[in-house]
């Protein structure tokens, strides 16, 4: 395992690399949430009940990381990070995802959710912000799923 000089290396704490336990760099980062009611359906028997039509409220947590502050010793404009997530989440909030063009003939999984909003927000917010974005998504207190992943130029 090598890690150049500089690199970072992602959320979280140390990172093991053949028993090695490397620091991951410091970074900034600003936290937006909001939720998210939806139905939808998945497909194939590993679902069991969830294969029925089901109604979820997800809370969705989205964090901008970076390892510097921007010109105005910001992460990402607060307001625009709110407003992007608030949009993305609205064409979605009462609706079964079934019906939706976007989602046709695929298992809208909570995994998959997050790296859908993962992408569309690095569409939206790609030329205000260059780092890494994490998106969670949680069902209740004991169920999340999240992707991260870099955005921005």
């Amino acid at each position: 395992c090598s890690v150049l000089k500089g690199q970072s290396l992602g959320m979280g704490g140390p990172s093991s690399c053949n028993g090695l336990y490397l620091m991951k760099a410091s970074m900034y980062s600003l936290t937006v949430r909001d939720y998210v009611k939806i139905a939808h359906t998945l497909k194939g028997e590993i679902f069991g009940l969830a294969q029925k039509l089901h109604f979820l409220v997800y809370e969705v947590e989205v964090s901008y990381l970076t390892e510097t502050l921007d010109e105005y010793n910001l992460v990402v404009d607060f307001d625009a990070a709110q407003q992007t997530l608030s949009t993305i989440l609205s064409e979605m909030n009462f609706q079964n995802l079934d019906d939706l063009p976007e989602f046709a003939n695929i298992n809208t999984t909570t995994e998959f959710l997050c790296g859908y909003i993962h992408r569309r927000i690095g569409k939206a917010m790609g030329d205000r912000f260059s780092g890494r974005l994490g998106v969670t998504l949680r069902e209740s207190p004991l169920a999340s799923a999240s992707y991260e992943g870099p955005i921005g130029s």
